[in-house]
């Protein structure tokens, strides 16, 4: 059975800074002093019967804190990861400015083997960034992700679900 994802990715357009899109740093330990696609955009598995625009908003709205802005939404595509994973992406064009992330958390063992269980963020951190800096933050397998909106803003493609 196929895991399947949905996320947000939000992006906006500067006069001076270009291209900026908004990802969040991956919560827990193993991701915890990286930098380098150590990055996602707000996500989060849905089941197979959910329409992925209403889980990506739930994931946004879980993953940042704050509801996803009310705007219309561009389905950018499905995106296989390398562990198999499809993630469908939306994205739209919004000057999000959350006072603050507060995340939902995860529990785990850690250190691994103490028996000891420690709650975690699933996202510690979240950044509007230039397109070419995501290019290094997100983790690999979402590079076609930034290549899919490329395309769509270059050539006005892709088709517009109704906002919330």
């Amino acid at each position: 059975m196929t895991v399947r994802s949905a996320g947000i990715l939000l992006y906006r357009r500067g006069a001076s800074s270009g291209l900026e899109v908004w990802i969040a740093h991956m919560g827990g330990p193993f991701w915890a002093h990286k930098d380098a696609h150590a990055w996602s955009i707000p996500k989060g598995e849905y089941l197979e019967d959910e329409d992925p625009l209403v889980a990506a908003l739930r994931e946004f709205a879980e993953e940042i804190g704050t509801a996803a802005p009310a705007v219309d939404y561009l389905m950018l595509g499905a995106f296989r990861q390398p562990s198999g994973k499809i993630i469908t992406v939306f994205a739209a064009e919004a000057d999000f400015a959350p006072e603050e992330i507060v995340s939902n958390t995860f529990a785990l063992e850690w250190p691994k083997g103490s028996g000891t269980i420690t709650s975690f963020p699933e996202i510690d951190d979240a950044v509007w960034t230039t397109e070419p800096l995501a290019r290094t933050k997100l983790v690999k397998g979402q590079l076609p992700v930034l290549d899919a909106l490329i395309r769509h803003l270059q050539e006005g493609r892709g088709s517009i679900v109704p906002g919330i």
